[in-house]
């Protein structure tokens, strides 16, 4: 599985306008539905929100996964943002978040849900990387770089 199959370019903001928690979860599910229109935007915003209630889905180091599932989906779809002042998205670690990789799989989809968690949070572990997409001044640049690193073995 790679980020590339389930991350289309258009998904992507440079830079995001959210200051709060609840307006990243919109932002990011606007971004979705602007690259999937047949997608419905208060359902993305409440499965986000929904998940976020058991618990923040931010993993510290700058980085959130926000996600869920929802009914009616077919394959899993991603949606990213980068946040340059960074916000509290009440991160394990304390710090500001500034980097959002939102996911949204079908409601029986564990195994590739659980995947692509893993292999998202695999690749913002590294801290060049996470530096390279916060200089990344454009969409196009930050999804290429998304691609470059996954690509690697």
């Amino acid at each position: 599985m790679r980020i590339a199959e389930f991350l289309s370019p258009q998904a992507i903001i440079a830079d995001m306008q959210a200051r709060t928690k609840p307006e990243v979860l919109r932002e990011l599910s606007a971004a979705l539905v602007r690259a999937h229109p047949n997608l419905q935007e208060d359902k993305l915003v409440e499965v986000l929100r929904e998940r976020e209630k058991l618990g923040s889905t931010g993993i510290g180091e700058g980085v959130a996964i926000p996600h869920g599932k929802l009914g009616g989906m077919t394959q899993l779809l991603a949606t990213f943002g980068v946040s340059r002042e960074g916000l509290d998205f009440e991160a394990i670690d304390g710090k500001p978040t500034h980097l959002f990789f939102a996911l949204v799989a079908p409601e029986n989809s564990a195994g590739v849900h659980l995947k692509a968690l893993a292999r998202i949070s695999r690749l913002f572990k590294n801290p060049r990387f996470r530096t390279a997409i916060l200089e990344a001044p454009t969409a196009a640049d930050i999804h290429a770089l998304i691609v470059q690193e996954d690509a690697r073995p």
